[in-house]
């Protein structure tokens, strides 16, 4: 299992790595900082994009040499940003790891749905959302250290992992899963689009409040870059720290507990984040939003493989497509807002996550979608 819990750090770190960077990318590639900045978006554009339709390609493929091609495709082009000696060959480089990465991340979730029992599925799902979190939250830091001796060793770690994580791939799908070729169809089915929405909300709720907790943290409180840095790691830190033990939650309470508690303690936490002038008080509530959005992810990624059992890596790439496009779409709604106003602009994330839990808790009620635990 290990290995697939690493594949799913992989992912966020590769991408959010450059963020600490930028400076010294600019100057490497001579280029401006705009241009390097880009190579964010250059990143999480085909990733989200190409995710629509490669978790069904992977399981007509088949998902070990999938995954194993994709390793080997995410290497190539990590040590070509290593190496890159301009912009453009840099960020075409940046695309084609997204768009590798786009075949790895939900085909480890669908391989980890089958290798465990069902009555321990969220544990197993727990503790790859940790490692998702952890990627997220420690990708600033370790791009960071990195740049402070030379840029493109970051990118040669991620070669390294890689290389290594292609020998060590997911099983493939259970006979009963592959007989047949996985169909577009089976993806237009209620559940599937339930936790489609669900997973563009609730990571428009990360995404914004982390951006909204870093400009808060110098305008109001007056922090440094890497005392803003600690505040916001601290979300993805606390779903690092309570994942696996959310995931036992969820396994022994169902996901009707945990997800509507989970939905609805990540939007308590982003409205009190609007009106709180207390430090302290800013670090314990983006502690509390990380590890209840991890909780969310929990309940979202097994309401999206249980909802299409012939074709599990399709429905999971299929939500992770609408997370992550909540997740790009996050800065673009909340900056003009926070220019008028701070406290309206947590307001937003505030109402996505309190939209997740009446979404989802009028699904419970009307006891049609796959959401509890078997």
């Amino acid at each position: 299992m290990w290995p697939l819990y690493a594949g799913g750090f992989l992912g966020p770190f590769g991408g959010a790595m450059v963020t600490p960077m930028l400076p010294e990318l600019a100057d490497g590639l001579h280029t401006t900082l705009t241009v390097a900045a880009s190579s964010l978006t250059a990143y999480l554009i085909p990733f989200a994009s190409i995710m629509v339709v490669s978790g069904t390609l992977a399981e007509r493929w088949g998902r070990r040499r999938t995954v194993q091609v994709a390793y080997a495709a995410y290497a190539v082009a990590s040590l070509v940003c290593a190496v890159a000696p301009t912009a453009p060959l840099f960020l075409t480089a940046r695309a084609f790891q997204g768009a590798a990465n786009a075949f790895i991340t939900p085909v480890l979730v669908a391989a980890i749905s089958d290798l465990v029992a069902p009555g321990r599925l969220g544990r197993a799902l727990g503790w790859y959302a940790s490692l998702q979190a952890a990627g997220q939250a420690f990708a600033p830091l370790i791009g960071g250290v990195a740049a402070a001796v030379q840029w493109r060793l970051a990118f040669i770690v991620t070669v390294a992992a890689a290389l290594l994580l292609a020998v060590l791939p997911p099983a493939q799908a259970p006979r009963s899963h592959s007989a047949a070729p996985a169909r577009w169809r089976s993806l237009l089915n209620a559940p599937l689009a339930l936790a489609c929405a669900l997973a563009f909300l609730l990571y428009q709720v990360a995404m914004g409040m982390t951006v909204l907790v870093a400009l808060v943290g110098d305008d109001r409180f007056g922090l440094t870059p890497d005392a803003r840095g600690l505040v916001v790691a601290g979300f993805g830190a606390a779903g690092l720290a309570a994942g696996g033990q959310l995931g036992g939650v969820f396994d022994r309470v169902g996901a009707r507990v945990l997800g509507l508690s989970a939905m609805l303690a990540t939007a308590a936490a982003a409205a009190l984040l609007s009106v709180t002038g207390n430090l302290v008080l800013l670090v314990l509530l983006v502690a509390i939003a990380g590890a209840a959005n991890t909780a969310g992810r929990v309940t979202v990624n097994s309401m999206a493989v249980r909802s299409t059992p012939g074709n599990r890596s399709g429905a999971t790439s299929m939500m992770l497509a609408w997370q992550f496009l909540g997740g790009a779409l996050a800065p673009l709604i909340l900056l003009p807002i926070y220019h008028h106003g701070a406290a309206q602009a947590f307001w937003v994330p505030a109402g996505a996550g309190a939209l997740a839990a009446l979404l989802y808790a009028g699904a419970v009620g009307r006891r049609r979608f796959a959401v509890t635990t078997p």
